[in-house]
């Protein structure tokens, strides 16, 4: 099966990426809330939306699943010349049920308000994805290459990464230069978990700790085909009362206990070919005090970088259409740098890199099928963190390979 999946796409055409750039200059005004953004929409109150679902083959584990990963509603509102609202409503993985497992959720992606300034400077307040990264605010399916979203965007840089505060946006007067700057609530380190970065501290806008805050930065800067981006962010994790921080021996405050996250980024795109690169590091000094506090096991350094070729073979200037073949190479490790003393386990599976080829079929700008194979190398499994194992489970591989199809839309 491997091979034959291997030679149609490599029969198929090999070059590719992301007509991203290309994408994403059609994408202002490719949807309603893309033409409410800009204030174009000739209506007040808009409907938008986008979708995705997939197909995955795990080879190692002879199993397959299907869902649909995720469907989002978009409302927004102009009040007036000034001030319009956003939202986005999301289902993943289609059913909700109580006590549920699989992974699905109904939740706000967004919720905000943006009040215009003067020319090219906004503000926005509420629920939001800041400017971290490539895909948290690119994160539409139709906008990115292979079915599954970046494993450095999923893991390091947890797209879509949404959290509840006021960010400023603004663009230089006489430099191709745009900026941001945001204040919002902090992460929760009680609710951080091995092998999953710290997707599972965020809040998004449920119930967050706010006696903690975090600030977060980004410039970006456009010269000829590329756009060069670095941004940061830094935050405290620890929201308890001064009193319940003491008693676990953390620091407290708005950014007592920081961590820290770092990111940059370039993408060049030019007729038809396209090329990106990201690299991004968290810090977590106080790492060793979190697994004291509540018996975890996690690291105080993580990082992830991946690069990704691409080219469409139907790019014209008067069609839209769009075939896309791609590479993505890709590299991370959770438990780059662990705590001494109290010394974490380390965990050789979070080490890891990935091979993704594949190809990207857009008849309309709107709309992807999409399909791709998935190399994965991990390092070595530590049998110290192997509690109760299955006495059907197999043996673990360092090697796996998955074949994803899939479908996106947005309107």
């Amino acid at each position: 099966m491997r091979n034959i999946v291997l030679t149609l796409i490599f029969g198929l055409g090999f070059g590719v990426a992301n007509a991203q750039y290309r994408t994403n200059a059609q994408q202002l005004v490719m949807t309603n809330a893309d033409s409410l953004n800009a204030g174009t929409s000739k209506n007040k109150t808009v409907i938008s939306g986008y979708g995705s679902a997939f197909y995955q083959q795990d080879f190692n584990q002879h199993l397959s699943s299907a869902t649909l990963e995720r469907a989002v509603l978009f409302v927004g509102h102009q009040f007036n010349q000034r001030i319009a609202f956003f939202s986005e409503l999301e289902i993943e993985n289609a059913k909700v049920e109580g006590g549920a497992s699989n992974g699905a959720e109904i939740s706000m992606e967004q919720a905000y308000l943006k009040f215009n300034l003067i020319a090219s400077q906004y503000i926005v307040a509420g629920l939001f994805v800041p400017r971290i990264g490539i895909l948290n605010e690119n994160h539409l399916p139709v906008n990115f290459n292979g079915v599954e979203r970046p494993m450095v965007e999923t893991f390091i840089i947890p797209a879509t990464w949404r959290e509840l505060g006021v960010g400023f946006y603004g663009k230089a007067n006489r430099l191709p230069l745009n900026y941001t700057v945001a204040l919002l609530n902090g992460l929760n380190s009680a609710n951080l978990n091995h092998g999953d970065g710290i997707r599972g501290a965020r809040a998004e806008g449920s119930l967050a700790t706010a006696n903690n805050l975090a600030v977060t930065a980004s410039v970006q800067y456009n010269v000829g085909d590329f756009k060069f981006q670095v941004s940061g962010y830094v935050s405290g994790t620890v929201g308890l009362s001064p009193r319940g921080a003491d008693s676990l021996g953390l620091n407290s405050g708005a950014f007592g206990t920081p961590l820290y996250l770092g990111e940059a980024n370039v993408q060049y795109s030019k007729n038809g070919f396209s090329a990106k690169a990201l690299g991004s590091y968290i810090a977590y000094p106080s790492a060793a005090d979190i697994n004291t506090a509540y018996a975890k096991n996690i690291a105080k350094g993580m990082y992830g970088a991946y690069a990704e070729l691409a080219y469409n073979w139907l790019y014209t200037k008067k069609t839209a259409v769009q075939f896309i073949t791609f590479l993505r190479g890709e590299m991370l490790d959770m438990n780059a740098s662990i705590p001494a003393a109290p010394k974490a386990i380390y965990d050789g599976t979070e080490k890891q890199s990935h091979i993704i080829v594949g190809i990207g079929y857009l008849p309309v700008p709107n709309v992807v099928v999409k399909a791709d194979v998935r190399f994965m190398q991990t390092g070595a499994q530590n049998p110290d963190l192997v509690i109760n194992p299955s006495p059907s489970a197999l043996p673990y591989k360092q090697q796996n390979q998955f074949l994803n199809i899939g479908i996106g839309y947005s309107f």
